[in-house]
């Protein structure tokens, strides 16, 4: 593979270098230009994820309780990360940096094995300044691991015989981005189909990178199995990303099972709940996965004209010049940073992509030797557009379009000396039609601030931070109007400070604009009841359901509506449903128990908040309330038990001691009574029923009294 005359054993190690230092400082210098802004301490999606998974292996839970969901290698080595250095945010973008750095200086050693001195130069400093690069390598996210994976990958089939060393690379690569898997497939047949080897040598080199990239994946498969008893690979989410990609709604772009449920957080949980209820019982995650295989592949067979669109416009989008946002946009980290603001303009995948395409021209002739590198790229690119496009999921396409470009630009002296383009006005005009296409407006880069602006909203409020995320909430509104989610944030933040009207209009207006968002719907109908519009929130509650019917949450607060209505039996099945759908939500077994009590079915009743108190024993109103009904069940030993259990945990209870007393006088014991009625009156002067039972209790005191 290596071409003689070139590479690092020529004296390329000092432009290595450069290439590194070059890429370092810029990347230094917006990580620190970056501490001033709201993300660097506040972590967005995946970050936030990733962070605390990250801590929690700091902690010492190295093993973790489920297959994994999202691949593990990044998580893993953040969490190493917080073991040595504690959880500094900066030194992770410190590591990163020098990460991303190395992986620039890889991509000039390949590319002068490949092509020449100038095209490891030319290759090396466009991933330095490569505006993308430097934003994603310093997010707390595994792009940084991804592209160092590519470019180590790609420097080694540049050296041809590091076979070993490259199955380490492609299991590295495979646990920090699954659809790269494809790699291994293509440089499998890539060593068994070299010509020139015998087949016994090929045949010795494809054993030697399976045993490398075996002693990456068969531990992560053997811990998979381990947890979740089937195989995985890597991860259990094939299927709801498929499914994601290829829907009857699906625009090429990520969107969210339920909608508005975007947040990481939401996707094994919302997967696997509309899973279940489909299915009417619990599945493992190979079930999951494969009930989303299956509803995407009913879609592509039944609607092959539609899919075949779809495909299209990925296929458009991910050679687009715009970085497809997931959760913060460049344009938004430029605002703190110069590096970004300057390079931006200049350094996109709208101008790698024309530069690359004419690399692909000026190095056809050397094809046969550069086949390996041409199946990568369409191989990896198909497997972003089988899914769906983002900015970071095509990133591992850059390496190797710069290769490309590299070598563009490494014969441009030539084609300007010669005034000849290889293939002319074909590639002149594949050249321009590239360059239009590219850089045509697919997506507005308003929204993606927008979208950035919205979850720097969430974050800020999930912190308590109000007024801030309502700032940010209406700098999202200023540069998009029309994008429902962040007005149904700004309804929850105006609810969390009591501005109850304010709130339902901004619900209503992110249903006017997305009439399908399930969230928006709950959260306006606990809005509405908060108001007393109950008939109006059981309105909304229904509707919420039809698109989250695995929701516990919906189905309670359903049945505290239609139990406010007097619907009593209604609002009973639907306590019911919500302990089918989870036997151990506290909440549901407490409003089911307290419904049934009200109803008189008092065994049942006190089964249902005895369970409530065993999930949740430091719940001082769960024990109230089945004390409450112990003592209607005249059940006093067990009712003062519960009662007293109440107070420990809330000693101003004021109902909790007149109960108590009550309880207590029911068994004849006067004294102890007595006291749990002034202890309530203390609390409370003028609670009618404490004084009532207390003059109770004395007027019986004076009647003993009379007749001792």
């Amino acid at each position: 593979m290596a071409r003689q005359g070139t590479g690092d054993r020529h004296g390329f190690a000092p432009l290595a270098l450069g290439i590194f230092v070059v890429a370092l400082v810029v990347r230094l210098i917006h990580v620190w230009q970056l501490r001033a802004s709201p993300y660097f301490s506040i972590l967005l999606g995946d970050s936030h994820g990733y962070d605390e998974w990250a801590q929690q292996i700091a902690r010492g839970d190295w093993f973790g309780h489920e297959v994994f969901y999202q691949a593990p290698l990044y998580p893993y080595v953040l969490g190493a990360i917080y073991a040595v250095a504690g959880r500094s945010l900066l030194v992770v973008r410190i590591i990163q940096a020098l990460i991303g750095s190395a992986s620039c200086a890889l991509l000039g050693l390949a590319a002068a094995r490949l092509f020449s001195k100038k095209a490891s130069l030319a290759a090396g400093l466009m991933l330095a300044l490569y505006a993308p690069a430097i934003f994603f390598d310093g997010l707390l996210q595994k792009s940084v691991l991804d592209v160092f994976f590519v470019c180590l990958a790609l420097w080694l089939i540049a050296r041809s015989y590091v076979f070993f060393g490259l199955g380490l690379a492609s299991g590295g690569l495979s646990l920090t981005r699954e659809n790269a898997l494809v790699f291994v497939v293509v440089i499998a047949i890539w060593l068994v189909a070299r010509p020139g080897e015998p087949f016994g040598a090929r045949a010795r080199s494809l054993a030697v990178f399976l045993a490398g990239l075996a002693l990456v994946l068969v531990p992560v498969a053997a811990r998979n199995y381990r947890v979740g008893g089937g195989f995985y690979v890597t991860t259990s989410q094939f299927g709801p990303n498929f499914y994601i990609g290829n829907n009857p709604n699906a625009d090429g772009t990520y969107q969210s099972l339920r909608p508005g449920r975007g947040a990481p957080e939401y996707e094994r949980q919302d997967a696997t709940e509309l899973a279940e209820h489909a299915a009417g019982r619990h599945l493992t995650p190979a079930e999951v996965s494969r009930y989303w295989t299956d509803r995407a592949l009913d879609f592509i067979t039944g609607r092959p004209v539609a899919w075949v669109k779809l495909m299209a416009r990925k296929t458009a989008l991910l050679w687009n010049a715009t970085e497809m946002v997931d959760t913060e946009s460049q344009e938004s980290h430029a605002e703190w940073s110069w590096p970004l603001r300057l390079l931006g303009p200049i350094g996109h995948f709208g101008v790698i992509v024309p530069l690359a395409l004419l690399g692909l021209v000026v190095t056809w002739g050397d094809r046969s030797r550069l086949v390996i590198l041409h199946a990568l790229l369409a191989a990896y690119a198909s497997s972003v557009v089988l899914f769906y496009v983002f900015g970071r999921y095509r990133y591992p396409l850059v390496p190797l379009l710069l290769l490309f470009a590299s070598a563009a630009v490494a014969g441009m002296p030539a084609m300007a000396r010669t005034r000849r383009v290889p293939g002319s006005i074909a590639t002149l005009t594949a050249l321009l039609v590239a360059v239009i296409v590219t850089n045509w407006p697919i997506l507005s880069s308003a929204l993606m601030r927008a979208v950035t602006e919205n979850n720097l909203g969430t974050a800020l409020q999930a912190e308590q931070r109000l007024d801030e995320a309502m700032a940010h909430y209406q700098r999202a509104i200023a540069l998009r109007a029309d994008y429902a989610p962040v007005y149904s944030n700004m309804a929850t933040a105006l609810r969390a400070k009591g501005r109850l009207n304010e709130a339902v209009a901004a619900y209503e207006r992110a249903l006017a604009l997305q009439p399908d968002f399930p969230d928006a719907h709950y959260n306006l109908a606990n809005a509405l009841l908060d108001e007393g519009r109950t008939d109006e929130a059981i309105a909304h509650f229904e509707t919420a359901l039809q698109s989250i019917p695995g929701s516990v949450d919906v189905h309670t607060n359903l049945g505290t509506a239609l139990a406010a209505k007097g619907r009593a039996d209604e609002a009973i099945k639907e306590f019911r449903r919500a302990l089918e759908i989870d036997p151990a939500s506290a909440q549901a077994h407490r409003d089911l128990g307290d419904l049934l009590a009200a109803s008189g079915q008092q065994a049942e009743a006190i089964d249902h908040l005895r369970r409530a108190t065993a999930l949740q024993p430091s719940d001082a109103a769960a024990h109230y309330d089945l004390a409450g009904a112990l003592l209607d069940a005249q059940q006093l030993d067990e009712a003062i038990a519960e009662f007293r259990a109440a107070l420990r945990i809330d000693p101003n209870s004021v109902e909790a001691h007149n109960n108590l007393g009550i309880a207590l006088g029911s068994l004849g014991r006067m004294d102890e009574a007595l006291a749990e009625f002034e202890a309530a009156l203390k609390l409370k002067p003028d609670y009618a029923d404490a004084q009532r039972n207390r003059a109770m209790v004395l007027a019986a005191r004076r009647q003993i009294g009379k007749r001792d």
